[in-house]
């Protein structure tokens, strides 16, 4: 697995379909979580940011997939993928995580920071 493909495989492990943020169909259905796709070299260390997107008129939905994700994150420390040559771990950002206004009251947004780590296997 290259490293688009890990960061892709880690969105999509928390049950909502992921896409990456600049190829979100048009026909998409909320929920769902858009990414961003930066990738560094073995060794390097960079912040990474998703948005968590559902239609409602509370916060309660996408608050507990927030919560959901920080809690996978932080039970370990991290959580590691697997690439060709070595891994990505990917671990909370500062800050976690923050709600975003809209302009549409019932779409709500919550924007997630997330650190990834690309470590040679070696």
């Amino acid at each position: 697995m290259n490293k688009p493909q890990a960061i892709t495989k880690f969105w999509e492990s928390f049950g909502w379909t992921a896409y990456d943020e600049n190829s979100v169909p048009d026909d998409a259905m909320l929920p769902y979580i858009t990414y961003e796709v930066q990738t560094d070299s073995l060794g390097g260390d960079l912040m990474l940011s998703a948005s968590l997107w559902d239609k409602s008129f509370s916060w309660r939905d996408i608050s507990l997939k927030a919560d959901q994700i920080e809690k996978a994150l932080k039970e370990h420390g991290h959580i590691s993928m697997r690439i060709d040559d070595g891994y990505v771990w990917f671990k909370a950002g500062t800050p976690f995580a923050t709600r975003m206004n809209t302009q549409n009251d019932t779409i709500k947004r919550i924007v997630l920071n997330i650190g990834a780590e690309f470590l040679t296997a070696y």
